[in-house]
């Protein structure tokens, strides 16, 4: 009795600490600060309650297995199932943070609903720690499910992540299911199983159509309040979102903001060589052009006039305002050019993908001699969801072929992904015949052959993960890494390609 009365003791201790957790073989159950503790010992196996607003859990107590100022084990039992469970109570240095929390009761939710929707299989482990040694996210739940001789890879993600995370979960998949068959000691894994809330899962079906046949993945929507749930057949996605502008047009709006902006040209020529540095490039999805220095955007032009200013600070140009113009032109030309000192000024670091850009634009030969340069345009087609942060260009070789060309500075881990995204739309409009339709690649033949597919980033910044991702894709989907100098900015010089 004086054990159980100790043990009683220490549980409240711990509880009044607010920095503690509760664990039930090995997985997070929950926070002990705001969960009430109560143990009833008046029999030989006595009973351990707790509870909070969110839940309420009772486990009979067979033993003490450890007991510490910091860590109680308990071997308990739950009511109805004969084999024993581990019950643990942990003091932490730190409380987790809301969002980690929430994720870890989306763990418990996510294995109920498993339990629910798959009756004949057994989910054998499941997690929301992240894993940084493998790229394992902590925005999503992963684990592994069996049924019969079968074994599936699960990734599942909650309808409080953003967008981003959501639509980025076909990625970490593809990661953990690698992971899992390299480790796997009995049966083999059969494939990867999504979970992704109701109507987000269009994107990842499209995407998953340019996977090989070793990713077998199979995309489920669910509904948490009532518990729905349902397959999805990515043949069904529908079309590829995305809009090809009429070169004829594209050209006419370049031409006519040309002509609008030659007071921004005659102020730059003040500040030389910044004259010579100003760029245009059509905004996707709309009919306004972008005036860029280096590739960073500092205006907009559209028949409605320029506006000019950097973010979301903008004021339109007129004859009082041509000073502030004047002052940030000659701001963008100390702080954004490749011999500056401050490197890490906000404007030298601003938009590095777009003066990539800018440098291959200018002479695409510098980035592969078989690239024909009279065919090479930015974001064409372009997306529905508009700049992806990730920059896009399509170009052709000398013999024909179309090339996706992906540019990025920094590592992402979804860069291949968002290749295949962009590759997606650039092969269904080169099956119907868009490009001829609408202009592009005049004079010359465009191959029938599938578009290649060239990774560009700095040789140091693609992501580790970047191999294993490619492996999966379709056999159809050639894929080239050309890695840059880490000094890109004072001129383009390519190092490998993989």
């Amino acid at each position: 009795m004086n054990d159980w009365a100790e043990l009683g003791r220490a549980l409240d201790a711990m509880a009044a600490s607010g920095r503690g957790e509760v664990r039930e073989d090995g997985e997070w159950l929950a926070e002990l600060a705001g969960l009430r503790c109560e143990l009833h010992s008046e029999s030989k196996s006595p009973l351990v309650r707790l509870w909070s607003g969110e839940r309420n859990l009772t486990r009979r107590v067979l033993g003490i297995r450890e007991r510490s100022e910091d860590r109680i084990v308990l071997d308990v039992q739950r009511f109805g199932r004969a084999k024993p469970g581990r019950l643990e109570f942990l003091r932490m240095d730190s409380r987790r943070t809301a969002g980690r929390i929430v994720r870890e009761q989306f763990r418990v939710r996510v294995r109920r609903f498993l339990t629910e929707r798959f009756p004949d299989a057994t989910i054998e482990s499941l997690t929301a720690a992240p894993d940084l040694e493998h790229s394992f996210s902590g925005l999503y739940v992963r684990g592994r499910m069996r049924e019969g001789s079968r074994a599936w890879a699960v990734l599942a993600v909650s309808p409080n992540e953003n967008a981003a995370a959501i639509e980025g979960i076909l990625a970490f998949g593809i990661l953990w299911l690698d992971w899992m068959r390299r480790h796997a000691e009995r049966r083999a894994i059969e494939g990867l199983r999504l979970f992704v809330p109701a109507g987000t899962s269009r994107n990842i079906c499209q995407r998953s159509l340019a996977l090989s046949s070793a990713a077998r993945t199979e995309i489920y929507e669910f509904r948490e309040p009532d518990a729905w749930m349902q397959k999805t057949d990515p043949a069904d996605s529908g079309n590829l979102e995305s809009r090809l502008m009429p070169r004829h047009e594209a050209e006419s709006a370049l031409q006519e903001s040309r002509e609008a902006i030659g007071k921004i040209h005659a102020l730059a020529l003040h500040v030389p060589p910044a004259g010579n540095e100003i760029g245009l490039r059509l905004v996707p999805a709309t009919d306004e052009v972008a005036l860029c220095f280096r590739g960073l955007e500092f205006g907009r032009w559209s028949r409605n006039g320029i506006l000019f200013g950097l973010g979301d600070s903008r004021e339109r140009l007129f004859n009082a305002t041509e000073p502030a113009l004047d002052r940030l032109m000659r701001q963008l030309d100390r702080f954004r050019s490749p011999l500056v000192n401050e490197t890490n000024h906000r404007l030298y670091r601003a938009a590095p993908e777009r003066w990539i850009e800018t440098l291959v634009l200018q002479d695409p030969t510098r980035l592969d001699a078989h690239l024909d340069p009279r065919h090479l345009y930015s974001q064409v087609p372009a997306l529905a969801a508009g700049d992806r942060g990730v920059l896009d260009l399509l170009g052709m070789t000398r013999r024909g072929r179309l090339v996706v060309i992906e540019l990025k500075a920094s590592e992402d881990i979804q860069m291949p992904m968002q290749a295949v995204d962009y590759w997606l739309r650039v092969r269904r409009h080169q099956r119907d015949g868009d490009f001829e339709r609408y202009g592009y690649f005049a004079g010359t033949e465009v191959d029938p052959e599938p578009p290649l597919v060239w990774l560009v980033a700095p040789g140091l910044r693609f992501h580790s993960a970047t191999e294993t991702l490619l492996k999966y894709l379709s056999p159809e989907i050639h894929v080239t890494r050309v890695g840059l100098n880490e000094n890109w900015r004072r001129g383009l010089k390519v190092l490998f390609r993989q």
